[in-house]
């Protein structure tokens, strides 16, 4: 347990499973371990472990919080990838913006209730994850809630 230097728990959706978390552990010898909240059924059925995967990545914290670890336990993306997915998500918010004042400037009402359709699903997916996974540390007590089935 003491060798445990590191643990990044993170959201990881995939199209078989939209509820897909994920914790990297990582020792002191750089050596590393991904755990899933997912387990493979068939060649396209993923089974979600939510219940299990809350159980062990919580009890895994309260044993090494009684070892008195000095793990570095951080939560979401590594910050230069959380910034580079914002900017692009920045980019593409006003490229879709352009695209509506344009559908709107033109009277194409079916191209802009389009638009608005997609953006807002859009939204709805991609927003969950980038706002899931915002770089940041915790506590052996304080496990974010939501990187966590």
């Amino acid at each position: 347990m003491m060798s445990i230097a590191s643990i990044r728990l993170s959201y990881r959706p995939i199209s078989m499973q939209s509820r897909r978390f994920r914790a990297d552990i990582e020792t002191a010898g750089r050596e590393r371990i991904a755990v899933l909240s997912t387990t493979w059924q068939t060649v396209t059925l993923m089974a979600p472990q939510d219940h299990d995967y809350r159980a062990f990545i919580t009890r895994l914290h309260q044993r090494l919080a009684q070892a008195g670890s000095q793990a570095v336990l951080t939560g979401g993306l590594r910050p230069s990838v959380y910034a580079a997915a914002v900017v692009l998500l920045a980019l593409l918010a006003l490229a879709m913006a352009g695209l509506l004042a344009r559908a709107v400037a033109t009277g194409e009402l079916a191209g802009s209730l389009f638009l608005v359709g997609f953006a807002a699903l859009f939204a709805w997916q991609i927003g969950g994850f980038i706002r899931r996974n915002r770089p940041r540390t915790y506590r052996f007590d304080d496990l974010p809630k939501d990187l966590l089935p």
